[in-house]
């Protein structure tokens, strides 16, 4: 039997398919944000029951992303991202069911279960397709996603709650999973495996690979434990992970509390912000990618982009404060959200650690970020019931210098893969 002909690039192809499922994952879970009002006075929910549903969220998404990154280290990319895709858009459409706080606390709890292998997944799925000096860009690609997925959820959402009921909402985004998972069982396998894989773009793929020599077995989390790199790439999640909630769980209430946005209005506007979190995400692989090309190095120019674009962050959220204008509101919201993209906080492991422990260092970053994401959900809950959004704007953004600090300090230089430290046997030689 011939060979299939070779596809050309075809590493972006797979860069976009992880960037579809990334979009599912976000347009299921802004879902809810969206039709926050809209279920609140349905339902007769408080902003604090609000806070307690997206917390449940956040509760199993922290819990199970440690164990889905170990999963998905055992299991591979290919039949990882298959359980999770089919696994979330399920829990995502049970959400229709609901008739309170318990079963829409409920519900959340279990699209979190399936939701948190979805960044361990990809990050794996783009190291082994990516080599070093595109991995930004290829993070980038795939993590744009997020930004796509809360672009389409507002117009979307809106549009069949209007027309349908915010029930049928639930449903039909969630049934969106299924097609993706037929379409990434024929279309997906590893570089290794891939029959439409070039040979002059698979030496491109394994250009370096004698750096991330993926020789030894599981390595255990104690041992990653001990390396100044975990932690810094634990901390980078720890200030970050809050931000991304509080734009995506927030914003659009925001919108609607503070400017006095519609369902319909909120339709209309509401992906604009999104859109340019998309551009900002591509932004913040292309520029140092471009950076490198000109003779940086990736940590020159990965650092520099982080830190110029953490002071702008702070200068935004402050300027925040200031704006009564739902015009003027949406388009620092909209900047915000591009330079929130374009800091690039999941690609730090892979440019850092061999391929074989990423699924477990994003996992332990993701577990810690979301447990401070579900304090700072509380928070910000009980700061907004009783006081209003603007004391939380100067909180969220000095985080981003706190996480540029992290990098620098803990994580040290960046496009250069650390070795693993051997594990010592408990016999000792005679």
């Amino acid at each position: 039997m011939p060979m299939p002909k070779p596809i050309s690039n075809l590493r972006w192809y797979i860069a976009g398919l992880l960037c579809l499922a990334t979009t599912l994952n976000y347009l299921d879970r802004q879902a809810l944000s969206v039709l926050a009002n809209t279920i609140q006075h349905d339902l007769g929910l408080t902003v604090v029951q609000y806070s307690w549903i997206t917390s449940s969220f956040l509760l199993s998404y922290t819990v199970m992303y440690l164990v889905s990154g170990r999963i998905v280290d055992r299991l591979g990319s290919r039949r990882g991202l298959t359980i999770a895709v089919s696994g979330w858009s399920v829990a995502n459409m049970l959400h229709g069911l609901a008739k309170g706080v318990l079963q829409l606390s409920a519900f959340r709890f279990l699209l979190g279960v399936f939701e948190s292998a979805n960044w361990p997944a990809c990050v794996k799925a783009v190291a082994e397709w990516f080599p070093m000096r595109e991995r930004a860009l290829g993070m980038g690609m795939f993590n744009c996603g997020a930004a796509l997925g809360g672009a389409i959820a507002a117009p979307l959402v809106s549009v069949v709650a209007l027309h349908f009921g915010w029930r049928q909402a639930f449903v039909v985004t969630g049934a969106l999973g299924f097609f993706w998972v037929l379409l990434w069982a024929v279309l997906y396998e590893s570089p290794a495996a891939h029959r439409r894989l070039s040979d002059a773009e698979r030496a491109l793929i394994l250009e370096g690979e004698n750096q991330e020599a993926e020789s030894g077995g599981s390595v255990p989390l104690r041992t990653l434990m001990r390396m100044r790199e975990t932690w810094g790439c634990v901390a980078v999640r720890m200030f970050t992970d809050p931000v991304t909630y509080f734009l995506f769980f927030w914003i659009p209430k925001y919108l609607q509390d503070r400017h006095g946005f519609s369902l319909a209005a909120l339709g209309f506007y509401a992906w604009i912000p999104y859109l340019a979190l998309t551009v900002g995400t591509i932004f913040g692989g292309a520029l140092p990618y471009k950076l490198v090309t000109r003779g940086w190095t990736v940590n020159r120019a990965r650092k520099a982009t982080m830190l110029v674009d953490s002071a702008c962050l702070l200068v935004l959220y402050l300027a925040l404060l200031r704006l009564s204008s739902p015009v003027l509101a949406v388009a620092c919201i909209a900047a915000l959200m591009f330079g929130h993209g374009a800091w690039s906080n999941i690609t730090i492991p892979a440019e850092v650690f061999p391929k074989r422990v990423l699924g477990t260092i994003s996992g332990l970053g993701g577990t810690v970020g979301g447990v401070v994401s579900i304090i700072m959900q509380l928070g910000t809950g009980w700061v907004v019931q009783r006081f209003s959004y603007e004391p939380l704007f100067p909180v969220y953004g000095v985080l981003y210098l706190l996480a540029y600090g992290s990098v620098h300090w803990l994580v040290g230089e960046l496009g250069v893969i650390r070795p693993i430290p051997r594990v010592r046997s408990a016999t000792r030689t005679r």
